[in-house]
Parts: C-alpha cells; structure tokens; sequence
C-alpha cells in the first residue's frame, strides 16, 4: 500500500451505503482490504451513534465513527468515545429561538439514558424519522431541555430545503452554530444538520488522528454533500460521489460510482494502484 494515505474517511449515506442502507459486497471487501493492509477507514456521518452502527453492524462494519456530523467520535466496537462537542446553553438557546422564528421545532440530539432526542409537542421532522426513532424519543419542552442538557445537534428530516436553508443561514449569521441542508434519501425533502460553531466532520477526523497518532496531512476522503465540504477541502485526496452536491463536486480529485453499484471500491486503486477488488 501507498504510505501517502494513513487514513481513509468516508461519508455513510449515499457514500458508503445505498438509499436502501445496503452496503455493496465490494465495498466492503475494499473496506476490509484496506484495514488488514492497516490503513483505518473512519466513518463521518450525520446519523446519530445508534442508527449509524445499524448499517455498520448489518455490512459487518462496526468501527470507529465521527456522528452527528462533527459533535461526537466513538468507537462502535467498543463504545469508547474519542470526541465530543455540545452547545453552550447560551448558544443552543439562541439557535433554538432561530428555528422558533421561522415556525420550526427541531429535534435536539442529547446524550441521555436511553435518550437519543428530544422533541416539543409539534415537531417539524418526518413523521417517519420520528417513529423510527421513538424508543429513544422524549417529548419535553425544548426551551428547558437546552437549559439542562448539553445539546450535540438540531435537526429537521425531510423539510423543505429552501425553508430550512434560510434557518441554516439565520444560524450561521447569529455566530452560535455551522449547519448544512442537504438531500434526504431515505423520506424525501431535505434535512438540515446543526451543529455547534467550528464543528465539523473534520474537526473529528483530526480528534481521531490526534488519537491514533495519524498525520492529519494524509487523509483520503469520500463524500457526497453539503456536509462533506469541509472535510473533502482539507483531506490530501477528496473523492465525490457521481451526482453529488455542486459544493462537494468543486472539492474532487476524484469521481467514484454510486454506492448501489460499489463505487466506493475504486477507493483501493487509489490507495493501492492497480489492485484487483473486483
């Protein structure tokens, strides 16, 4: 293997894994090359740690993953946490009073016993991300809740993506947070992600480097959106999904195939030029 990569990161949605959340088989014998070659493949997804090690667990791929788009770095093999970033109260309270103004009501993504989200009494996201995720669901006020939890993330699933791109634009200008709109595979629409100001997938790929001792400076990265672009404009070598967002496609050296047809593989010629994963 080429010593230039001693990290691979990866997108999950639509990158590694289909709309379907399949992973392709030659994705994964790629993935499994790659670390038994000892190059680690770190997950960046904006999927909360439970529903991320779903489809992790499901192609056999449980490892170490960057979660909720830059606010939490864990382990899934183990549950060992490598990176954690929440809101202020101050600043959850304001980004919270941003959703208010425009007539949403987001979910909060806590860290709590068998509490993954919190919700008001008229949440704007999908009824089906909703009732997909109810064992892990507390209905509460949301005002108290930024008050009393650290907040990792707001999110609204499968919304309108020019009304969710104006609150992510309120967000951004008030200073308290980063926020990305991007496409929803799974209901349609749109979803928005907001995190804490400066969090990105790349500030937890650099925690996980400082906690492996890897080169920050020698990251292959693989992505498909609007909240890949920081990560992709400072990996050493970006790779963007055909079809992905203008944003992401600007940052690419690279176009790989969709993930229904194993497109992520190609990501073992570049790492190991001429290897034969097919």
């Amino acid at each position: 293997m080429s010593s230039a990569v001693e990290l691979v990161v990866t997108d999950l949605d639509g990158t590694l894994s289909d709309a379907g959340e399949r992973v392709h088989p030659k994705t994964v014998r790629a993935v499994r090359a790659l670390a038994g070659a000892g190059i680690p493949v770190l997950v960046a997804t904006g999927r909360r740690p439970r529903t991320a090690a779903v489809v992790l667990e499901a192609a056999g791929l449980r490892g170490p993953a960057v979660m909720l788009d830059g606010s939490i770095g864990r382990d899934l093999r183990d549950d060992r946490p490598f990176h954690r970033v929440s809101f202020t109260p101050a600043a959850a309270a304001t980004a919270l009073d941003a959703f208010a103004a425009h007539g949403f009501q987001p979910c909060l993504h806590v860290e709590r016993p068998g509490v993954d989200i919190v919700v008001g009494d008229r949440p704007s996201t999908h009824p089906g991300h909703l009732a997909r995720a109810a064992p892990w669901v507390l209905r509460a006020d949301p005002a108290a809740t930024v008050l009393a939890d650290p907040v990792l993330s707001f999110s609204i699933v499968g919304g309108d993506a020019a009304q969710l791109g104006a609150v992510a634009a309120a967000i951004v200008a008030s200073g308290v947070g980063s926020a990305s709109v991007t496409p929803d595979l799974m209901y349609g629409g749109a979803t928005l992600q907001v995190r804490p100001h400066g969090v990105s997938k790349w500030s937890g790929v650099l925690a996980f480097c400082e906690d492996q001792g890897l080169d920050p400076g020698r990251v292959l990265a693989v992505g498909d959106g609007a909240n890949d672009v920081e990560l992709l404009g400072a990996a050493s070598i970006a790779c963007v999904v055909a079809g992905g967002a203008p944003d992401a496609l600007r940052h690419a050296d690279h176009i790989i195939d969709p993930p229904g047809i194993g497109g992520w593989a190609a990501i073992l010629d570049l790492v190991r030029p001429g290897s034969p994963w097919c």
